[in-house]
């Protein structure tokens, strides 16, 4: 259990750094999506290596290092590359870097992941809005003894991913002619994909796209009192849904067709949050 001032350490560094930048959101960018961390401007680029107690990305197409400046005039930090349970690393790990950021003074998450669809009607390149989330494996990152400094020992989690933001992303995205949907994500832990019997179970329990990322994050940001959008891009059908086999080399590749939609929908949705009076 990290305590309270080693975050402390950690945002201090980071001011250090940010020549008096405050970021008002912090993006955390999914399997081949980090491309947008290259259109930040004013970039300050910090490796996780530098910042005391972060972890390292270690995932093919995460690289590790924070990006903070300015996206479409809205100050940001970045996260080009997310720490996974996978790797190794800790639910606590995992959400270090967002409950820093959050000490820098940024009100906004927005997570975005590369995810299969377990939903039939959804088609690979759909863009989907997360309205809720189901985790049946792995520990909260909540557990152990709770931070009061960053929220409740007991949060409630009725509204993890904030309605308005639903909204207006959904709204967004159709005005830009965009393949939008609106879902529950899934978590699964990995590294391997689900098999077929999994994904019909998910289907069951309500599950529309599944991945091995976001609930942690979205878990902390909620937590300590931080306004969410989650956004999946759908980069295959999940196990099961078609006669093939899955692969990462194909969700970097429908990442990649989708880099233009994907930052369309972003640069629509992030000017707003301007506008946007703090709950």
């Amino acid at each position: 259990m990290l305590a309270y001032s080693c975050y402390q350490e950690s945002a201090q560094y980071l001011r250090s750094r940010l020549e008096g930048l405050v970021p008002r959101a912090l993006l955390i960018l999914g399997s081949g999506l980090g491309f947008l961390g290259e259109q930040v401007e004013q970039a300050r680029i910090i490796p996780y290596g530098e910042i005391p107690h972060f972890g390292l990305a270690t995932a093919p197409g995460h690289e590790s290092r924070l990006v903070c400046g300015l996206l479409w005039g809205v100050p940001v930090a970045v996260m080009q590359g997310r720490l996974h349970y996978y790797e190794g690393h800790t639910p606590e790990d995992i959400v270090y870097p967002l409950r820093v950021v959050r000490l820098l003074g940024a009100e906004y998450l927005v997570v975005t992941n590369a995810a299969g669809a377990i939903n039939r009607e959804f088609s690979v390149g759909d863009l989907m809005v997360i309205s809720d989330h189901i985790r049946m494996m792995g520990d909260s990152p909540l557990r152990g003894p709770n931070l009061p400094q960053f929220g409740e020992r007991f949060c409630d989690m009725s509204q993890v991913y904030d309605s308005d933001l639903q909204a207006l992303a959904l709204e967004k995205g159709r005005e830009l002619g965009l393949s939008m949907q609106s879902g529950v994500y899934f978590y699964f832990p990995g590294p391997q994909f689900e098999t077929p019997a999994e994904i019909r179970a998910a289907r069951v329990w309500g599950g529309d796209a599944a991945g091995m990322s976001t609930v942690y994050e979205a878990t902390a940001a909620n937590h300590c009192g931080m306004r969410t959008l989650g956004l999946s891009l759908m980069t295959n059908m999940a196990a099961g849904v078609l006669n093939q086999p899955l692969s990462g080399a194909e969700v970097n590749v429908a990442a990649e067709k989708a880099q233009n939609n994907f930052t369309a929908l972003i640069r629509a949705v992030l000017p707003e949050l301007k506008k946007e009076e703090r709950c």
